[in-house]
C-alpha cells in the first residue's frame, strides 16, 4: 500500500492511528458519559457536544496559522499533542462533583486536537509536492491510519466497559493512546523536516519544486480562494449529517435498538472506520482502474456523488424510524445502524480525504496552512450544526429529524452539481 510514496506516510500513517485512538475513545463515550454520570437532558448534551466539536475543528484556522508562520507544522504538532494528554487526564478525573475537570479536559482536547490535525493534513500535502498524482491516494492512506485508530477506539471502550463498568477507565485509556502517538512522532521526525513549511534552507529547496505552484498571479489567487470558500460552505452540511454518529445515531443505538453485551451504544461507531479500512482499498483500486482508462472522476465530480450517497444513509434512517424506531423501545435490529454506517462510510470516503486532497492542491502555497484550517473551520461549522439540531431529537418524530437531514444533503449535492465548473478548473 505505501509503495512508492514517502517514508515519511509511516510515520504519519501511525501517529496519527494512536491520536484518533484517543480521539474516538472519547467521542464513543462523550454523550453517554455526560447522561449517565451528570444526567443532563439531551439539550444540555447537544450543546456541549455540538460546541465540543466546532472548537475541535474552528481551532485548526489558529494551529494553521502556528504552523505556518510561527513554528511550523512538527513543533506546533508535538504541543498539540502534549496537550491532549492533559485534556484526557482531566477527563479521567472530572465528575459531577469536579465538573471543572470536564470543563478544562474538554477545552484541551479540543485547542491540542485543532492544531495537531491540521498540521498533519499539511505535512501529508507537502510530502507529496513532487509527486502530485499520488497525493489523492496520500491522503487516502492517511485517512485510513485515522480509521485503524477511530475501529479499535469503541472496541477498546466496550470492552472497558463491560469489564470496569467505568466511562473513566476509558479516558485514561484515550491519554495512553496520545501518549504512544507523540512517541512514534518525536522517535521519526526526522523523516518530516523536509515538508515542514516552516522556512529553513533544506524546506524552500522542497517546497518549491518544479510542480509547485508559485509565481502565480494575485488574481489566480482570489480565484484559488474563491472556489476553496465554495467548497467549505457545501461541506457543512455533509458534517451536519456525519457527526450524528456521536449524537443522534448513539441515541438511537441506546433507545430505540435491541440490547447487547456485544453491540453496546458505543460499539456502533466502530462500523464507519472499520468499513472505511475495508472499503477504501476497494476504491483506490477502482479509482485506479479507471485513472489508466481516463475515466477517473474529478474531485469535486466524488464530492458531488458522495453527497448523494450521504442523503441515501439518511433516508435508510427514516425508513428505520417509521418502522418502529419513534418509539424508543428496544425493538430495533442493529442491522439498521450497521447498514447506515456502511452507507454513511462510502460517502466520507468520497468527500472527507478528497475534500482534503482538493485543499493542497488549489490552496496558494504560502497560505496552504490556513485553508487547511479553513476546511476544519467548515467542519465546525457542521459538527457545531450536528450539536445544535441534536437538541431537538427527542422534540421531533426520529423520521422527521432524519428526513431534515435528507433535504440539506440534497441542498447540498444541488449546490455542488451548480459549483461543478468552478470547482473543476483548478482540481489537477
Amino acid at each position: 500500500m505505501l509503495k512508492n510514496h514517502p517514508r515519511g506516510m509511516v510515520i504519519i500513517f501511525f501517529a496519527e492511528m494512536w491520536e484518533r485512538f484517543g480521539f474516538y475513545i472519547m467521542m464513543a463515550i462523550f454523550v453517554l458519559y455526560m447522561d449517565n454520570e451528570f444526567g443532563w437532558p439531551d439539550s444540555q448534551k447537544g450543546d456541549f457536544y455540538g460546541w465540543f466539536l466546532a472548537g475541535v475543528y474552528f481551532i485548526p484556522v489558529l494551529g494553521g496559522y502556528l504552523g505556518d508562520k510561527l513554528f511550523g507544522q512538527i513543533k506546533t504538532i508535538i504541543l498539540g499533542s502534549i496537550t491532549m494528554i492533559f485534556g484526557y487526564i482531566a477527563l479521567a478525573t472530572s465528575s459531577i462533583s469536579r465538573l471543572y475537570l470536564f470543563y478544562l479536559g474538554l477545552f484541551l482536547i479540543a485547542f491540542g486536537t485543532g492544531i495537531f490535525k491540521v498540521n498533519m493534513s499539511v505535512l501529508v500535502g507537502n510530502l507529496y509536492k513532487n509527486n502530485v498524482q499520488l497525493k489523492d491516494a496520500g491522503f487516502n492512506i492517511y485517512y485510513m491510519g485515522v480509521n485503524v485508530g477511530a475501529a479499535l477506539a469503541p472496541l477498546v471502550a466496550t470492552i472497558i466497559g463491560n469489564l470496569f463498568h467505568s466511562y473513566h477507565i476509558s479516558f485514561w485509556a484515550a491519554a495512553i493512546g496520545m501518549t504512544l502517538s507523540l512517541i512514534i512522532f518525536q522517535g521519526g521526525k526526522q523523516h518530516l523536516v523536509l515538508a515542514d513549511t516552516k522556512r529553513t534552507p533544506v524546506a524552500d529547496n522542497f517546497i518549491k519544486s518544479p510542480t509547485s505552484d508559485l509565481g502565480i498571479s494575485k488574481k489566480e489567487d482570489m480565484e484559488r480562494i474563491t472556489t476553496l470558500i465554495i467548497l467549505f460552505l457545501i461541506v457543512i452540511f455533509f458534517w451536519i449529517a456525519f457527526y450524528q454518529n456521536g449524537f443522534a445515531l448513539t441515541l438511537f443505538a441506546q433507545r430505540s435498538t435491541i440490547k447487547s453485551s456485544i453491540l453496546r451504544p458505543e460499539t456502533y461507531q466502530f462500523f464507519n472506520p472499520f468499513f472505511i479500512l475495508v472499503l477504501t482499498p476497494l476504491l483506490l483500486g477502482l479509482f485506479t482502474q479507471l485513472h489508466r482508462a481516463g475515466k477517473e472522476p474529478s474531485t469535486p465530480v466524488k464530492i458531488f456523488i458522495g453527497m448523494l450517497i450521504m442523503g441515501m444513509s439518511m433516508v435508510m434512517m427514516v425508513i428505520a424510524s417509521l418502522s418502529g424506531g419513534n418509539l424508543d423501545q428496544h425493538i430495533m435490529s442493529p442491522i439498521w445502524l450497521i447498514s447506515t454506517y456502511f452507507v454513511v462510510t462510502l460517502a466520507e470516503i468520497l468527500i472527507s480525504p478528497m475534500g482534503q486532497s482538493f485543499v493542497s492542491k488549489v490552496s496558494p502555497p504560502k497560505i496552504q496552512g490556513l485553508m487547511m484550517g479553513f476546511w476544519f473551520s467548515a467542519t465546525a461549522m457542521g459538527s457545531y450544526g450536528s450539536g445544535f439540531l441534536g437538541k431537538y431529537y427527542s422534540d421531533f418524530k426520529h423520521h422527521q429529524y432524519f428526513l431534515l437531514l435528507v433535504l440539506l444533503l440534497i441542498l447540498s449535492a444541488i449546490l455542488v452539481l451548480l459549483s461543478l465548473k468552478k470547482l473543476k478548473k483548478y482540481a489537477h
